[in-house]
């Protein structure tokens, strides 16, 4: 069984583990493994968590099956892009699923419940950031219509930062 909430800031700590854990199952070889454990402490600890709760245009939702937490989305509604025309689009600022629940197709449907929820609050897309060598991720976005139209350098620590694509859905 699916469900799907929408997390309080009671949720941070449990978003902050999620967090941390699939960080690394997904990006852990992005960079040298000091600037991967920096951005880990800096990016998913409880204070930085629950300071995003502050975001009111922010969103985290949490992902179950079978009564275990597989992963959780956030999103940022109403978040323009210069890269992008529109002011009313979302941005997807996370889509994480722990690895041992890959294949469940559990992205997909906390994919779809993004979209579907991005659109019934009266916006025009939804954009994203995805490291160029995340293959997987783009291929799914392809998949799914988004166009890459942008570039945008991601900051893993001081030292070192990745190239990522900015890819737009427009509705």
């Amino acid at each position: 069984m699916i469900k799907i909430i929408k997390a309080s800031i009671e949720h941070s700590e449990l978003i902050a583990e999620i967090g941390k854990k699939t960080f690394l199952e997904s990006h852990g070889h992005c960079a040298s493994k000091e600037d991967v454990q920096s951005f880990i402490l800096k990016t998913y600890n409880l204070k930085a968590i629950e300071a995003e709760f502050e975001n009111l245009k922010a969103q985290y939702h949490i992902i179950y099956f079978n009564n275990k937490v597989a992963g959780f989305s956030k999103i940022e509604l109403n978040t323009p892009n210069k890269n992008i025309n529109d002011l009313n689009v979302t941005k997807l600022d996370r889509l994480y699923i722990l690895e041992a629940f890959h294949r469940q197709k559990l992205g997909s449907k906390l994919f779809d419940f993004t979209i579907q929820l991005s659109k019934k609050t009266n916006q025009k897309g939804i954009w994203l950031a995805v490291w160029v060598k995340n293959q997987k991720a783009i291929h799914f976005y392809n998949k799914q219509g988004f166009k890459i139209v942008g570039e945008y350098s991601f900051q893993i620590s001081e030292t070192h930062s990745n190239p990522n694509h900015i890819m737009h859905l427009k509705y």
